[in-house]
């Protein structure tokens, strides 16, 4: 399919649109639209989804083009839903608009849409075209389409090391390994995330809070992989339930005193019967799946960044390296064993190679298959 020129224009600038959507609109996916008046090239109507519950990309396009789009076209980069949910179909408002032709980013992959929006609008005598720069449309959606079609989230691996492998200073030296910036980043990164998860040895050896620093437009839901239920009720972690709510997630040995002490204090504690802990994580990522919980950020050690790897879990790599050499005995970030842990090693997509603070960070996609 050829696409011309101000088409084009219009699908990027509808993806950078869409893109002022992360962390305000999920579950939803972030989308875009652009109406370009019969004349084909002159643009009438701009819009994106803003927030959760609120109009869609469409209905946005459409309200700023008011009567000059009829006849025109609709550039969307995900196809226009058909059904009664938050809001009403955008289908409708397409074919009230006038609107003659629609082209399509992607497909959606939500099964009450999947297809009947555009065959919706094709009853409706409206051409529809679709895959017009499919790539970066899809790439947009992928966390919305993880959690629609696997039902767990979109899972966010985010380490820092040093050159020579070290993912932790030794006792008594700086808590940090990577920078300033870099953890400034991780921060942003947190706060339109819907969770963040860590091992019980991490939570144990660092005491983190693992909140968003300032905070961002959501407030993640902390996770605890602690099988035995040891987290200390006057952790950090627990002692600021108040400004986040935080999760332990305990397996059937798990003593029930300490889960009573954890839920007293005011923390969930979610428990599995399953004795393998990769099983047991499986279970958990179902289970924030069925919270419709859209992005998770792990931020554990290697043995809980290996058992998302061994479960083929990881979505996407946030690796922070800092210009340092620590020397010693070194572990590898993330450990593992099997199939996943090898095609870890070689299937990352590269997406983004910067430099925050004289880091190297390296942002990219967990590619299957």
């Amino acid at each position: 399919m050829a696409w011309n020129a101000c088409e084009d224009a219009a699908m990027r600038q509808a993806v950078e649109l869409a893109r002022r959507g992360l962390g305000l609109v999920e579950p939803n996916p972030m989308v875009g639209a652009v109406v370009i008046a019969a004349d084909g090239h002159t643009i009438v109507g701009t819009g994106w989804h803003e927030r959760y519950g609120g109009p869609h990309a469409e209905v946005g396009a459409l309200a700023t083009a008011g009567g000059a789009a009829r006849g025109g076209t609709l550039i969307v980069t995900l196809e226009p839903c058909c059904h009664r949910g938050q809001t009403p179909p955008c289908t409708e408002a397409i074919m009230a608009a006038g609107i003659a032709r629609v082209v399509v980013g992607a497909g959606d992959p939500f099964a009450a849409v999947a297809g009947r929006g555009i065959a919706a609008l094709r009853a409706a005598g409206i051409v529809v075209e679709v895959g017009l720069r499919a790539a970066e449309t899809t790439r947009l959606i992928a966390p919305f389409s993880r959690l629609v079609t696997a039902n767990r989230p979109w899972v966010i691996a985010k380490w820092a090391m040093t050159l020579d492998g070290h993912v932790a200073p030794p006792r008594g030296a700086d808590r940090w390994i990577s920078s300033a910036e870099s953890r400034e980043l991780v921060h942003a990164l947190r706060g339109r995330c819907d969770a963040i998860a860590v091992g019980i040895g991490t939570a144990l050896a660092d005491d983190p809070l693992l909140t968003a620093r300032p905070p961002g437009p959501r407030t993640p839901l902390r996770v605890v992989l602690d099988g035995a239920a040891r987290l200390p009720t006057d952790s950090r972690l627990v002692r600021s339930i108040a400004a986040a709510p935080l999760l332990v997630a305990a397996g059937p040995t798990a003593p029930a005193d300490r889960i009573a002490a954890l839920e007293q204090a005011g923390c969930e504690v979610w428990r599995s019967d399953l004795e393998d802990r990769e099983a047991r994580l499986a279970e958990l990522l179902a289970e924030l799946g069925r919270r419709r919980l859209t992005n998770l950020i792990v931020e554990g050690g290697p043995e809980v960044l290996g058992s998302f790897a061994t479960l083929d879990a990881i979505d996407e790599v946030w690796a922070f390296v800092a210009p340092t050499l620590l020397g010693g005995d070194t572990a590898p970030a993330v450990t593992g064993h099997g199939r996943a842990a090898t095609a870890l090693a070689r299937s990352i997509e590269v997406e983004e190679v910067s430099h925050p603070g004289g880091d190297v960070l390296l942002r990219g996609l967990v590619r299957r298959g």
